[in-house]
């Protein structure tokens, strides 16, 4: 038979309302109470009943999940550190895809967050990044953590992941120059990410520190996406001064890069070196293996769920932290052939 919250408050020997208590994870109740209700709990495999919770008080206890991305890895890791967080603090998950270039996607969120009750959002860019649906979520008092590009956070818009692209960027593009490389292309992803914005910077602000020109036949407009590398390298390959190496923008696009170097012929790395960025399972399931930037996406996604759920006891609401990537070194670069 399913265990119920009066088998939890037998086992434990205190009352049902202390245990709604201690779920419901209300400051007033004693240490040592919540320790033997979550002993009765763990032994008896005890659920609560997260949506007849949410319908009975008047404190949600829904995280909703708001993205804007073509990349399914990112999604994943993203889904898979909120829901950590939540099963840790007793939250469930509302997924939530949109189009963030949607005339009404303001009015879409703040209509989300008053039907399905949610405790607070967690934004991934664009739509952390877009000061329009920030002011919006702020208008209705919502609470949400905006996950960003970028080493700065603006304290007007409250709780804030800072993802270092610009600092992953310059290590890798450096990288490459370290090897020997002078003649270095960028295949971009979309321009309304910051995180393209940033990782153009980083890659155009290595070239500058070692004296070397970013030109612009070198730097490829595309998207997120294997077809985009595909279309970008085909575009780099066909150049007379064709370039000895390529950074993309994430791991798909190197991905797809490195698919149609391959079909024209090129050796990687030994005629083209190319790296990513995120070090995602694309970069693992292309041959060779992608050199890339660490990007720790289900870390990240935990720790601003974690600092969402404690704000709504009050804490720091403008607290910022800050993740840095770093380069993962694999089979994908090498010296240039002379």
């Amino acid at each position: 038979m399913k265990v119920t919250i009066n088998d939890v408050a037998k086992y434990a020997g205190v009352s049902i309302k202390t245990v709604s208590r201690v779920t419901n994870n209300e400051s007033s109740v004693k240490q040592a109470t919540v320790d033997k209700v979550n002993e009765a709990i763990k032994a008896l495999h005890y659920q609560p009943n997260l949506a007849a919770r949410n319908l009975a008080g008047t404190k949600s206890y829904a995280i909703g999940f708001i993205y804007d991305n073509p990349n399914a890895y990112y999604i994943i890791d993203m889904q898979n550190g909120i829901l950590s967080a939540c099963k840790d603090k007793g939250y469930e998950l509302v997924i939530h895809p949109c189009n963030a270039k949607s005339a009404t996607i303001c009015d879409e969120l703040t209509t989300l967050v008053k039907h399905s009750r949610l405790a607070g959002l967690v934004l991934t860019p664009p739509l952390s990044e877009d000061p329009k649906v920030l002011n919006a979520l702020r208008a209705i008092d919502a609470n949400y953590v905006r996950i960003i590009a970028g080493e700065n956070a603006n304290e007007q818009f409250g709780l804030t992941i800072l993802v270092n692209d610009r600092f992953g960027a310059v290590a890798i593009t450096q990288h490459l120059i370290d090897l020997g490389h002078k003649k270095i292309a960028f295949l971009s992803g979309d321009l309304h990410h910051e995180s393209t914005k940033e990782r153009l910077q980083g890659y155009k602000q290595a070239l500058t520190k070692n004296h070397l020109v970013a030109d612009d036949y070198y730097i490829i407009e595309g998207k997120y996406s294997f077809e985009s590398g595909v279309e970008g390298a085909n575009t780099l390959i066909k150049l007379n001064n064709r370039p000895t190496a390529i950074v993309a923008c994430n791991d798909e696009i190197a991905a797809g890069a490195l698919f149609a170097a391959r079909l024209a012929g090129l050796d990687i790395p030994t005629d083209l070196s190319i790296v990513g960025f995120e070090d995602s399972p694309f970069s693992r399931q292309t041959w060779p293996k992608l050199t890339t930037v660490h990007q720790p996406n289900a870390d990240i996604a935990k720790v601003a769920t974690e600092l969402l759920i404690a704000k709504r006891k009050e804490q720091d609401a403008t607290f910022a932290k800050v993740f840095t990537p770093k380069p993962v070194l694999r089979d994908s670069s090498a010296t240039p052939k002379r």
